[in-house]
């Protein structure tokens, strides 16, 4: 795989529980942990692997990697890789679903690392201003790009908490492993955004094992082995998720070791999938950039068109 790789192990809980709130006519985009997002929204495993090998059958056409998973059918506007870009872009989608009055709503994720971004606050002082329909949810894993929210960021109590200065409402929610908890909570903001027409500032604790990216050789030199396994062991959503369905009586071991099989086997089909996939040819890299250049448009026989290469 070329490029970053940006994992989110540790935070799937927060993905389903978004999905789940989701109506149809909702909307959402994520920042560059958003891969729990693409697969959540229906991207298939083998769109997701052959655009993570560069291949031209993945979901960009191999030309984006981590941050080319996408799926507009599922109204999922996919991972942004500037910290906080996707904030605008959000209110944008919010913006245009009240001109239209579609009755949808936007769910913007980023990370605790996005909030002290200047673009965040105007984000959240004009989607204030004009009642904008979005949900801003903080996937808070505690250390960003690998400095703890600590020596980051200067907050009282926690990082939702700014939402006041903007007459926002908020909520912090530490139940990030817990998916009926969580889904509950979403739910409930969700409703708020979409009958007040107003925006809320969600924050969910959650925690990540692997590094920033696949290529993070610090991750655990700013935290202790110890902390990662006692995440591990006392807040891992799919672990939590069993335990619960367990003792309630919905699922048996033997029909978790099956579901763990199947998606085992998925996995690898994927990854043969995008091993045996072409790769894009010299004439993709000047695709899917300008509508006008795709279509062939009079306003593409005009000016110069830029390509990086």
């Amino acid at each position: 795989m070329g490029g970053w790789f940006v994992m989110s192990i540790g935070q799937e809980a927060v993905a389903v529980a978004v999905r789940m709130a989701m109506k149809p006519a909702d909307h959402s985009i994520s920042g560059a942990r958003g891969i729990h997002h693409a697969l959540a929204s229906g991207l298939s495993m083998r769109e997701i692997m052959a655009e993570l090998f560069g291949k031209a059958t993945g979901s960009n056409g191999g030309k984006s990697g981590n941050f080319g998973l996408h799926h507009p059918a599922r109204h999922f506007w996919g991972i942004q890789p500037t910290c906080a870009a996707q904030t605008p872009i959000a209110a944008g989608l919010a913006f245009q679903m009240k001109y239209h009055n579609t009755g949808g709503m936007a769910f913007c994720m980023l990370g605790e690392g996005s909030v002290n971004q200047g673009v965040f606050h105007e984000t959240l002082n004009l989607s204030q201003l004009f009642g904008l329909p979005v949900l801003f949810l903080i996937e808070n894993n505690q250390y960003a790009m690998g400095t703890s929210q600590q020596r980051s960021s200067a907050y009282r109590d926690c990082l939702a908490r700014r939402a006041e200065a903007y007459d926002m409402e908020w909520q912090l929610v530490e139940e990030g492993h817990d998916l009926p908890t969580l889904y509950h909570h979403i739910a409930t903001a969700a409703e708020k955004v979409g009958s007040g027409q107003k925006p809320f500032l969600l924050e969910v604790s959650t925690y990540r094992y692997y590094g920033f990216h696949v290529a993070d050789a610090n991750a655990k030199r700013y935290r202790t082995p110890e902390e990662i396994e006692w995440h591990r062991e006392h807040r891992d959503p799919l672990v939590f998720l069993q335990t619960q369905l367990i003792n309630e009586g919905a699922i048996t071991m033997g029909e978790i070791e099956a579901l763990a099989e199947e998606a085992k086997s998925e996995a690898m089909d994927a990854v043969h999938f995008a091993d045996a996939s072409p790769c894009p040819t010299l004439d993709d890299i000047t695709k899917n950039v300008y509508w006008e250049v795709d279509h062939r448009t009079a306003a593409s026989k005009h000016g110069v068109h830029l390509f990086w290469t």
